[in-house]
């Protein structure tokens, strides 16, 4: 007969040893899953986190981002950099019988690689000494070789030139709108290489020279700022390309100064003369 307290022993043994079985197969996994916590637990604690962005952080970022940002040049800008090596200042001399001399002053504008200056018929009409300085500091003596007294316009040439001319880029005055942008360099009253902005006023306009009967018609009006100095000078368009020619203003006053309205010979019209056209 079999005696029970020996049978109860050997169910506790063969559960006991089961447990044991399963923990044997469960313990890889166990101390896999501790390994892991424990190489988290150490990246936590290595490795801090960064703080989490605000609103305001985003928005200062941004505000600073875009005070350091540097806004692109005008279009004024780019155009003075265009026509700056290509302007030419103009001083005259006119001697009379009686030994006194007036002197007097305008712009111009190199137009092609063999020194060719265009300017102001009335700012070298008469002068006994014609003195150009470019914008390299080179100066020399002119002579004009083609007079247009019809459009108020000659072609001027230094006997000296710099070892590098730089023409100026000629435009097409006929793409021209009422309201676009119009600049002016020149050197008025002597302040060499200044520069005006303003817009297209008119077109087609008709300007009579003053103390002449010379109409010329077809003019450019701007109210880009045109002073004495500035007569023969460019005018540009906002690409820094030559649309004309500055020659004169209207002041119903006597007086010789600026009060809104000025006039450009197209320069279509103004290399016509010299049986050329604008490259366009």
């Amino acid at each position: 007969m079999n005696d029970p307290s020996v049978s109860q022993s050997k169910v506790w043994q063969e559960r006991l040893r089961g447990v044991l079985t399963r923990l044997r197969r469960g313990l890889p996994f166990g101390l896999g899953v501790l390994a892991t916590l424990l190489a988290f637990l150490f990246y936590n604690l290595l490795f801090i986190k960064p703080n989490q962005l605000t609103v305001r952080d985003v928005n200062n970022s941004i505000t600073s981002a875009m005070a350091s940002a540097t806004p692109p040049p005008a279009f004024s800008a780019n155009v003075y950099q265009i026509i700056r090596p290509s302007l030419v200042l103009v001083q005259v001399e006119e001697k009379h019988d009686n030994a006194a001399s007036d002197f007097g002053l305008g712009s111009g504008v190199v137009i092609d690689h063999s020194g060719n200056i265009l300017t102001s018929l009335h700012v070298v009409k008469g002068a006994s000494k014609i003195m150009v300085t470019f914008a390299d500091g080179t100066q020399s003596e002119a002579i004009i070789v083609i007079p247009q007294p019809d459009i108020d316009i000659a072609v001027i040439q230094a006997y000296d030139t710099p070892l590098t001319l730089v023409p100026a880029v000629l435009g097409n005055p006929n793409s021209m709108r009422v309201g676009d942008e119009a600049f002016v360099v020149g050197n008025p009253f002597g302040l060499y290489s200044s520069m005006s902005a303003g817009v297209i006023s008119g077109l087609n306009r008709v300007f009579q020279l003053p103390d002449s009967d010379i109409k010329i018609h077809g003019m450019i009006q701007v109210d880009a700022a045109v002073n004495p100095g500035n007569s023969g000078g460019p005018l540009l368009n906002r690409d820094g390309y030559v649309i004309g020619i500055v020659t004169g203003i209207i002041n119903p006053t006597k007086d010789n100064f600026f009060v809104g309205i000025g006039f450009a010979v197209p320069i279509l019209t103004a290399v016509g003369g010299m049986g050329g056209s604008p490259p366009y």
